[in-house]
């Protein structure tokens, strides 16, 4: 089953495939990834999904509706990063986490896909808060949520969670 894609002006948030999956994990480069895709935490979230998965062929929520993307530059249908959520939300809040790779960093890609996971966690059941935990030495990253419409909730000096919640 192929679930749908989530479009934004410039992006489609994908979900991976067991093949993409088993690529990044086998280092074998795909002709649709930019030049410096998987990038570090691509190869982290490329084992997130093989280690947690609880479905046949061992991937589970991590590959279903509620779980790790892609994020695709429309213009070039290259890979230029991923973002996904944390499935399933514990008490009403799930996390998620994200990353542009270098050479696309800087032209609003990560707040562009912030902003659509944001929305589509907040219709999904069950959720009524979506946060992220950023480190506070990534001052970019930091300005990625609250541009996408995160207010930081609490932290310490090394990091932070930023989140939001239905609105009604």
């Amino acid at each position: 089953m192929t679930l749908p894609d989530l479009i934004t002006d410039r992006l489609a948030l994908r979900m991976w495939t067991v093949a993409e999956v088993t690529a990044v994990l086998d280092g074998r480069r795909q002709a649709h990834w930019a030049d410096d895709f998987p990038a570090e935490g691509d190869h982290v979230i490329a084992g997130f999904i093989a280690e947690n998965g609880t479905a046949p062929g061992g991937y589970g929520a991590a590959l279903g509706e509620y779980g790790q993307r892609q994020i695709i530059e429309r213009t070039t249908g290259q890979v230029v990063g991923a973002i996904g959520l944390f499935w399933p939300p514990r008490d009403g809040v799930v996390e998620f986490g994200y990353g542009v790779v270098a050479s696309r960093r800087g032209r609003g890609y990560a707040t562009e896909a912030a902003r659509a996971i944001v929305a589509f966690a907040l219709a999904a059941p069950g959720v009524e808060s979506v946060v992220a935990t950023v480190e506070l030495a990534n001052p970019a990253s930091v300005r990625v949520l609250e541009n996408a419409g995160l207010s930081r909730l609490d932290g310490d000096a090394r990091t932070a969670t930023f989140g939001t919640t239905v609105r009604t």
